[in-house]
């Protein structure tokens, strides 16, 4: 959650400022606590999330096999079922994401070992490399259907976390769920904007 603020943080900017995001983008690509420590943690929190949600979902199908009907389908419970299937959508868009931008970053900087983050005409690249990505209706359309599935998807998650750590009670359960779904329309819906933007407005 903490995770997905702080990357819309940085990509906001650039809609408001590209020279404050070119700065940005090369402080966080650079940054040996971020990239040496943070984000091998990072990569392993989001491999650990998967792998048990699936293995937690195929222990519950192995519990009861023959599926039935239930009024728990209706509303929030709804999409509580379908956290796997919102989960397996998000993870071939992370599949999509990565290559588009990870690993271009893996190659120039590790395997070129150019780690200076400029272009040819020796100006910041990564404003206008995020641009050029978001030339393709194609690419715009499987983002923003991404994040569709990312709202749904935290939107449970959200509570859930809270949950998880023992954050249940009559009082502040409530205002969690409205937190959590101000969360989870606001930050996928603000990522599908800045995807929407850069395609129209270049």
């Amino acid at each position: 959650m903490i995770f997905l603020l702080q990357h819309f943080s940085i990509n906001v900017l650039s809609v408001l400022s590209p020279d404050a995001f070119n700065e940005v983008s090369h402080f966080m690509g650079t940054n040996f606590i971020v990239q040496v420590l943070l984000q091998p943690v990072l990569m392993f929190g989001i491999v650990f999330h998967f792998v048990m949600a699936f293995i937690l979902e195929y222990q519950n199908n192995q519990a009861r096999p023959v599926k039935y009907y239930s009024s728990s389908t209706s509303g929030g419970k709804k999409v509580s079922k379908n956290m796997i299937y919102s989960g397996i959508a998000i993870l071939l868009f992370l599949g999509l994401h990565l290559y588009d931008f990870w690993m271009h970053e893996m190659l120039v900087k590790y395997i070129q070992g150019d780690m200076s983050g400029l272009n040819q005409a020796g100006e910041f690249r990564y404003y206008e490399e995020l641009v050029e990505k978001f030339q393709s209706v194609v690419r715009v359309i499987l983002y923003v259907a991404a994040f569709v599935f990312l709202g749904l998807h935290t939107n449970h998650g959200f509570e859930s976390a809270f949950q998880s750590v023992g954050a249940n009670h009559p009082k502040y359960t409530p205002a969690i769920k409205k937190l959590g779904f101000f969360y989870s329309v606001v930050i996928p819906a603000g990522f599908a904007l800045i995807a929407i933007y850069h395609f129209i407005i270049h």
